[in-house]
């Protein structure tokens, strides 16, 4: 992008938000990732174009989660715009806790988000969050590591062949780990990556009755094998890695294989953060022989207005100026095409520029293959697939994936931990009126 055109974007901007009658200092409650950060470096051009001004505040992803939901539910009135995602945004739009997005400007076009992520942020047709980024998951790999190891990655692995690929790469003695995947406790963390491992063996969280699915042979096969495999090849105390934990191994060059959200693609393949990024293949996330469901989830990133706020106006300048063509269109003249935020406008896809981008169609891929509508085998009373878009799940998950990130670390065995879970949430359920 020429600075020529970049200049017309920005001027775009300045013409779609106005002049600002009042200035004011909005705050906002993100988390600690890539793509947040760099957006926070660019705020100035914000600040420019509206005379807004903006406070921070950084998280990590557990954290947000909980400081969020607290002050939304208590009407603490902490935050101007909240980062929140599939998940929370129909509940919190359907109890009226959420600002309406439903007069952005024409030129945001809100008809070029991708339908997946339109529809996830919405509820009863209206848009109560705006997607920064979007995203699914799936595989990223050492191509030098997979070569010397013999093996050859296809398009769509099964977890059979990923277990033994991890075998064939693990090195102990350089340090090398056949395969980093998460184990850290939270629903959303941890539990997420569990959950879409489980979907992909036939289980489920729950039939069609509300009843908890833990003590079904789905869930043990899924849990001993992902244990196993990462008793085999995975690195030490990954009981406590993250999303971010294992971004950090795999820059460092100590995974072969990574399988977490396709945003972080643009991380891994990042000379100036990855000591291996010109070795990195892509492939779809992993399902188990002889069942159709693959291990991806679907998620968005959003901004999003709580309703006590009284800087909406404000507020909404920014969720358009951060989630616009033209903000994405910053970042690359900025920082490459490589690095835009991905996953949420269709328009971004119909760029040859991005579509040389080596991860672009396959992040694609991923995100269109994903169906919150019929994420199992058997059928589901819920929509989502790292989550049951419910209120009570985010508590329960977290403690079931507190039991099993137990598992992780050798405290109880998985029988145990899966008996906890099945009482747990069926005690939960009960109390919530559901069975």
């Amino acid at each position: 992008m020429s600075f020529a055109n970049a200049l017309r974007a920005a001027t775009s901007l300045a013409l779609v938000f106005g002049a600002t009658a009042q200035a004011e200092t909005i705050t906002i409650a993100t988390v600690n990732n890539g793509d947040m950060i760099r957006m926070q470096g660019l705020t100035e051009d914000f600040t420019t174009k509206t005379g807004h001004t903006v406070e921070w505040v950084t998280l990590e992803e557990n954290v947000l989660r909980q400081r969020v939901t607290t002050d939304i539910t208590t009407k603490g009135g902490q935050f101007d715009i909240m980062t929140i995602g599939m998940y929370e945004t129909p509940i919190w739009g359907k109890n009226g806790w959420l600002v309406p997005l439903d007069d952005l400007s024409a030129e945001y076009d809100v008809d070029d988000l991708l339908p997946a992520m339109r529809n996830g942020l919405s509820y009863d047709g209206t848009l109560f969050a705006a997607p920064f980024y979007g995203e699914s998951s799936m595989i990223m790999y050492r191509t030098d590591l997979m070569e010397k190891a013999g093996l050859e990655m296809p398009e769509a692995p099964t977890w059979q062949f990923i277990r033994q690929a991890a075998a064939a790469m693990t090195d102990r003695a350089n340090d090398i780990n056949g395969i980093c995947l998460r184990g850290k406790a939270g629903w959303g963390e941890g539990g997420a990556f569990i959950t879409v491992t489980a979907n992909s063996f036939g289980a489920r969280w729950f039939d069609e009755e509300w009843n908890a699915q833990f003590d079904q042979p789905e869930w043990k096969e899924a849990l001993e094998f992902f244990v196993g495999m990462m008793s085999e090849s995975g690195p030490a105390g990954y009981a406590t890695n993250g999303f971010n934990e294992n971004l950090s191994l795999f820059q460092q060059g100590k995974c072969g294989m990574w399988i977490d959200a396709t945003v972080a693609a643009s991380f891994v393949t990042n000379p100036n953060d990855s000591s291996v990024a010109d070795k990195v293949g892509f492939a779809l996330a992993p399902n188990s022989e002889g069942v159709e469901k693959r291990s991806n989830w679907l998620w968005a990133w959003a901004l999003a207005i709580p309703a006590g706020t009284q800087k909406t106006d404000a507020a909404k300048q920014f969720i358009e100026w951060a989630t616009s063509k033209d903000y994405i269109e910053l970042v690359a003249a900025k920082e490459g095409w490589a690095n835009v935020p991905p996953g949420a406008r269709t328009s971004l896809y119909e760029n040859p520029n991005y579509m040389e981008v080596p991860f672009a169609k396959m992040t694609l891929d991923s995100i269109l293959s994903a169906d919150p509508n019929n994420p199992t085998v058997k059928p589901v009373p819920y929509v989502g697939i790292q989550f049951a878009a419910i209120p009570e799940f985010a508590g329960i998950a977290t403690e079931v994936s507190q039991e099993f990130s137990a598992v992780y670390a050798g405290q109880q065995s998985v029988d145990e931990a899966l008996a906890k879970a099945q009482a747990l949430t069926n005690d939960a359920m009960e109390a919530a009126g559901y069975r």
